[in-house]
């Protein structure tokens, strides 16, 4: 399997439990680790720049071959909601704090996808 194509899995994967940690703890509703408003907004985002559909693509494109071109596509467009999302996290750190380390991982794999972009 190409080195590419794994990347691309990991970051599907990685995906879609971040989606899985966002909706857990908006439906812990008495969580005392963050605040239930904020995380519904991060939630919206997920949802706006379609995080699920673009985790569900890069499983599905590259499942047997390497697809660099639509790869990369996929991957800017993940790195634009990602973006906004870690914006929103800083800002609000001491509501949020628990995504940082999963926004850190994610914006790593996603940036070691498109440095081989360039």
């Amino acid at each position: 399997m190409n080195f590419d194509m794994q990347k691309a899995n990991l970051l599907a994967d990685n995906i879609d439990y971040f989606i899985k940690f966002v909706h857990e703890n908006h439906e812990n509703k008495n969580s005392f680790r963050s605040n239930t408003d904020k995380v519904y907004q991060i939630k919206l985002i997920i949802e706006d720049f379609k995080f699920q559909i673009i985790a569900d693509e890069l499983h599905r494109i590259n499942q047997f071959d390497w697809d660099g071109k639509y790869t990369h596509y996929l991957v800017d467009q993940f790195k634009k909601g990602i973006d906004i999302i870690d914006e929103y996290v800083n800002r609000n750190y001491n509501d949020l704090f628990i995504f940082s380390a999963r926004l850190y991982t994610l914006k790593n794999l996603s940036q070691s996808l498109s440095l081989l972009h360039r």
